[in-house]
């Protein structure tokens, strides 16, 4: 198998030595080169042809944002991966980077420089994502289809009862920030039920993801609050570095948040929120897991199943990477396959019913 080759693209000396050293270390990688600024990346990107492209969000004379809007004009395929340090302006950086076509990113560790414990930690996301950006960890049991039901390959013990959506449940990771706003696009501001979602993302990120999606769509988006109560018409976004549940208080339900230890190598996890929401909601949640790397969500989406839910994933085709939405297929409880374009549409009229048919949580009381 061919090795992927790696342009790295970072003014700072160190960061690409580190960056090289690791590639150079790890028997499927290659470097493809190396460019202090994004004018000179863009140009080796010509001569080099590299299979991604990692990039520093902030450099001189042309920045990541500038620099990810070029590169898509000419390889709009090619997969660019930031690097961005865990500050405000590097967040912030880095989510309009993504707006502008940037396909994943990675957070520098703080120490990088001085072979802090960290950098392991920081080589194990750096080769997984370069990899995943690839195509080299996708392993899906079959081609995911738009609009095609999946079939379980062992039956769900399905529990009758409520069916009125009474929650909306939604995970994601790799490309999640750009699957996010194409989704919540076509929400209406005023959704009947409350919006439950986990991104993969650090501290900081997540405040600012949420921050964008209520400036760029209708629906009021906030990083979650341990102990508030959701209603219906909110999006409450899990925080970086906490896994975040739901409990029944009363009537109500209320959002708790945990640093518990990580699921799927994940702090907050897909699965954490939605085993809780199918113990609290059961066949009143409706769920949705898209683009992201890893399995995360699969065991969450087993129980909402079992528990008369519905959970649909996004397709392959539309995905950056698709293994998140493949393990849900391969553990035989996705409903149904939904293109990303389609996606917001289809569960705002999933969730429709809950205008009408009342709370069924209320019900189950």
């Amino acid at each position: 198998m061919a090795k992927i080759r790696v342009l790295v693209v970072d003014d700072s000396v160190v960061v690409r030595k580190v960056l090289s050293l690791i590639i150079a270390h790890d028997p499927e990688l290659e470097l493809a080169g190396t460019a202090p600024t994004a004018s000179i990346g863009i140009q080796k990107i010509e001569q080099s042809n590299p299979d991604v492209v990692v990039m520093d969000v902030e450099m001189p004379e042309m920045n990541g944002i500038e620099a990810t809007a070029k590169i898509r004009r000419g390889w709009p395929r090619l997969p660019i991966l930031m690097c961005s340090t865990l500050t405000e302006r590097g967040a912030d950086v880095t989510l309009r980077a993504l707006a502008a076509g940037a396909s994943d990113y990675v957070a520098k560790p703080t120490a990088i420089a001085n072979g802090d414990d960290t950098l392991e930690s920081f080589r194990s996301d750096f080769i997984a994502k370069v990899k995943a950006l690839a195509g080299r960890v996708v392993a899906l049991p079959a081609p995911l289809a738009s609009r095609v039901s999946a079939a379980p390959p062992a039956p769900i013990r399905r529990r009758t009862g409520l069916e009125i959506p009474s929650v909306l449940l939604v995970g994601s990771s790799t490309g999640g920030p750009n699957a996010l706003a194409t989704v919540f696009d076509k929400l209406p501001g005023d959704l009947p039920v409350p919006i439950l979602l986990v991104q993969h993302m650090p501290p900081l990120f997540t405040r600012l993801l949420a921050e964008r999606l209520t400036a760029t769509t209708r629906v009021k988006v906030t990083e979650a609050v341990h102990g508030e109560r959701v209603e219906p018409g909110r999006a409450y976004v899990a925080p970086g570095n906490f896994h975040m549940v739901v409990v029944r208080d009363g009537a109500g339900v209320r959002v708790l948040l945990n640093q518990e230890a990580p699921e799927c190598s994940c702090r907050p996890a897909v699965d954490v929120l939605f085993r809780s929401a199918a113990k609290v909601y059961g066949a009143g949640c409706v769920a949705a897991v898209l683009t992201g790397m890893g399995q995360d969500g699969a065991r969450g989406s087993r129980e909402i199943a079992e528990a008369g839910g519905f959970v649909a994933v996004q397709d392959a085709a539309s995905c950056v990477v698709p293994s998140m939405p493949g393990a849900v297929v391969a553990a035989g409880v996705a409903n149904e396959v939904v293109t990303l374009a389609d996606m917001g549409g289809f569960l705002a009229a999933k969730v429709a019913r809950a205008r009408t048919g009342g709370s069924a949580l209320a019900r189950s009381a």
